[in-house]
């Protein structure tokens, strides 16, 4: 199925409509889901995917399939969308939560089984992270805050907000790559 989704996106890029069409209707109640989770809204859901798909006919190239499956790439796509949606829209208080937004649409056993097992990944190396780190990286993440609305609440310059966010995704990478080789080194929380 990804070869085909890689195929799809080739002929999309020439503009073949009919490309379009298919990748709409295989992808549209998955990110319509998705993006209703994020959001509680049926109407800003519908803007959200819209606006995934126009860029998808609009920006040629932005897919690399060296970098991964265009389901995950997509979804990828859709939460930016959402997070950027909320905030055109002052929605800064929609909690963004981190559930199996696939659950209910079609992807197949694999895609679900290796969702549940990044997402797995990412909660349990997010729970090992210094509590400063941990609130940001949630309020940046998973609640679609700014940096600076971070900076604004927590009342720290932006710089110390960014840097957190970066040591915080450094210890995470380390993290991830540690469970996905079977380590589980004793975490350096300075």
């Amino acid at each position: 199925m990804s070869e085909h989704d890689i195929e799809l996106y080739a002929r999309l890029q020439a503009k073949d409509k009919r490309a379009l069409e298919i990748l709409y209707d295989r992808y549209e109640k998955l990110l319509f889901s998705f993006a209703y989770r994020m959001t509680g809204r049926r109407d800003l859901s519908e803007e959200i995917v819209q606006d995934v798909f126009l860029k998808l006919w609009t920006k040629p190239g932005i897919y690399d399939d060296t970098k991964g499956k265009f389901s995950s790439w997509i979804l990828t796509v859709t939460r930016y969308a959402a997070i950027d949606c909320l905030r055109k829209k002052d929605d800064n208080h929609v909690e963004l939560e981190d559930r199996d937004a696939l659950k209910s649409s079609g992807p197949s056993v694999e895609e679900v089984a290796e969702w549940k097992e990044k997402r797995h990944e990412i909660r349990t190396a997010i729970n090992q992270l210094a509590e400063e780190q941990k609130q940001i990286v949630e309020l940046f993440y998973f609640k679609g805050l700014s940096q600076q609305k971070i900076a604004d609440t927590f009342e720290i310059p932006l710089g110390t907000v960014k840097g957190r966010i970066r040591l915080a995704l450094k210890h995470l990478h380390k993290k991830i790559g540690g469970i996905k080789e079977g380590r589980d080194h004793s975490y350096d929380r300075t």
